[in-house]
């Protein structure tokens, strides 16, 4: 993984940033590569119970770097990475660009993202990635593509509709403007403001992580395979997901705790 991201797991949170801040943490190839990287290694991570998604310095993330882009089409460096981001992706449903940002939505495990600065065009679509978005109030958000003359093409279209409707992410989608904070929570882009979305990440990434991993990694599950789902297949998607979850060791854990008093001490999932 390059120096594009930095993680630092403790207590089962992973703290992960994107780690460009002289460039407000804008998609250049290794940031997408570092992403893609960055997810794939999380998922396979027993010990990790939820995850935290910010980025390092005034922004989260401004969206993609056209000028790195150019730079490397005028370029011969030879250390710079290769991949195809338009490139299908074995087994997945994404093209490499889109699993940037889809990589956190198929995280097994909830993903919080701190939102500050600006989450432009890449940005907004790695934050609507996220489970939950907290976001400070000076924050832009911004479906940026059509100043390009593009659209949004890392899972946006999907995330817009599911989180704020048809017509709304037709409007924002049309007209690529700016939402301020407050606009954003009310319309669901983001979930909640803070003054320190950092922090205030951290701390319920925290609570998350106190939970049974073996039921949050369901509860997951079946929210994001809802919206695809008949209102039948939803209902045996849970019944499924509870005949494995009761009388298991964790689930036990959970009640004994609870009647105890005391901090349960939950197994971490056999990935195996």
């Amino acid at each position: 993984m390059t120096d594009r991201i930095t993680i630092n797991i403790s207590n089962g949170v992973a703290d992960v940033r994107l780690n460009r801040p002289d460039k407000r943490n804008a998609l250049d190839r290794e940031m997408f590569v570092a992403l893609v990287e960055a997810a794939d290694a999380l998922a396979v991570d027993p010990s990790v119970r939820c995850v935290v998604l910010s980025g390092e310095g005034a922004s989260f993330c401004a969206g993609l770097d056209f000028s790195s882009f150019q730079g490397m089409a005028d370029s011969d460096d030879a250390d710079r990475p290769t991949v195809d981001l338009a490139a299908t992706q074995e087994g997945r449903i994404t093209h490499f660009a889109q699993q940037a940002c889809y990589g956190w939505t198929e995280l097994p495990v909830p993903v919080i993202a701190a939102l500050r600065g600006h989450a432009l065009g890449g940005g907004i679509q790695l934050a609507l990635a996220c489970d939950i978005r907290i976001i400070a109030p000076a924050t832009k958000m911004s479906v940026l593509e059509i100043r390009w003359g593009l659209i949004p093409d890392m899972t946006g279209t999907q995330s817009l509709v599911n989180l704020v409707g048809l017509d709304v992410a037709k409007e924002l989608t049309f007209t690529g403007r700016m939402v301020d904070a407050e606009e954003a929570v009310k319309l669901g882009l983001a979930t909640t403001l803070s003054d320190d979305p950092l922090a205030d990440a951290l701390a319920l990434a925290a609570k998350v992580a106190q939970k049974s991993p073996h039921a949050i990694r369901a509860a997951k599950r079946l929210f994001n395979q809802a919206p695809k789902l008949s209102v039948a297949d939803g209902f045996a998607a849970e019944r499924a997901e509870i005949s494995q979850l009761i009388g298991s060791a964790n689930q036990v854990e959970a009640i004994m705790a609870f009647f105890e008093k005391r901090e349960a001490d939950y197994a971490d999932v056999d990935l195996v």
